[in-house]
């Protein structure tokens, strides 16, 4: 039987927060990891998670179909983690998250390889959300491209430099309270990125079905409001919890699209607050879930305090409240 040694796996998108844990779970399983981003001069923190030689950064734009097709040479596999949550010049949804996701796809395809598409369980053709609208097209292009593709759609994914449970976390040490977009009443259902990354890796395996979407979701299903409880607590800060009406966070994101850092939003992302993020039924019915792929998921509460310790007053040395 052949090792994993021999088969190369093409990471799209590998230098981000869930490429990283993506790439960490595949060197593990010996696989040989080319990594396919726009600035590989930058990647150079993932050559620790694998041996000598066995990460390979290369230049690729997936706006671009020749670096494309350059980064599938001689691949036996694509994982495609390119996304982005907020519209930059060129970098727009339907030239990343449908063209780009399409371009891979073909790649692929000519390729003879297979592939692991990473896309959204908010992906939807009649969401208000953009950002949604180009999941849900992204996932179709893929799919006429190469019909066997594996699609995977996460829930909330949290972890170490996560830009969400991170974010707020931050926010809760300067700002006196915490918005509520829309009341807080969203649910969504928090998915470790430990978790998404041992499911893409046994889809990379062969473990998945072919064709298939699977939506990766936690042990718990939150309300939005209970996650900023949950945040709060781990981080041993008492802040009032504030509900924004989707009008006036519109309003406000007009202006904060701009803003740096935890500060950041923008009127699409106020949109995706306006629907559950959780596991459908169908999905459970049919096994296409992380419990179907054999893994027990972790819930937030059990993860997130190895991380966001250091936003409490004094470190992880302060005496937590009673």
């Amino acid at each position: 039987m052949a090792s994993n040694q021999d088969t190369l796996v093409t990471v799209f998108g590998g230098s981000g927060f869930l490429g990283r844990h993506v790439i960490r779970a595949l060197c593990k399983r010996e696989y040989r990891v080319r990594v396919a981003v726009r600035r590989p001069e930058l990647a150079g923190h993932l050559q620790p998670l694998g041996r000598v030689g066995q990460i390979h950064p290369v230049q690729t734009n997936v706006r671009y179909p020749a670096s494309v097709e350059a980064a599938m040479r001689g691949a036996d596999v694509a994982v495609n983690l390119v996304a982005i949550l907020a519209q930059s010049g060129e970098q727009t949804f339907d030239a990343v998250q449908v063209k780009g996701a399409e371009t891979v796809a073909k790649a692929a395809s000519a390729a003879d390889a297979r592939i692991v598409h990473i896309s959204a369980i908010g992906a939807d053709e009649h969401a208000t959300s953009h950002y949604a609208r180009a999941k849900a097209a992204g996932e179709k292009a893929v799919q006429a491209a190469l019909p066997s593709a594996v699609i995977m759609r996460p829930s909330l994914v949290f972890g170490p430099e996560d830009q969400f449970t991170n974010r707020f976390a931050s926010l809760a040490r300067l700002a006196p309270a915490l918005p509520l977009i829309g009341g807080g009443t969203m649910k969504v259902q928090p998915v470790y990125v430990g978790d998404v990354a041992t499911a893409i890796a046994d889809a990379v395996d062969g473990k998945a079905k072919a064709g298939a979407t699977y939506e990766l979701g936690g042990p718990e299903v939150l309300a939005f409001r209970e996650i900023m409880q949950i945040i709060l607590k781990i981080t041993d800060r008492r802040r009032m919890l504030v509900s924004l009406p989707f009008a006036l966070a519109k309003l406000q994101a007009l202006f904060l699209q701009f803003a740096p850092g935890a500060l950041k939003l923008t009127p699409d992302q106020v949109e995706l607050f306006r629907r559950d993020n959780v596991v459908s039924q169908a999905a459970r019915a049919a096994g296409l879930t992380l419990e179907g792929l054999g893994i027990t998921p972790d819930s937030l509460e059990a993860i997130a305090p190895q991380y966001l310790w250091r936003f409490r007053p004094a470190g992880q040395f302060r005496r937590r409240s009673a």
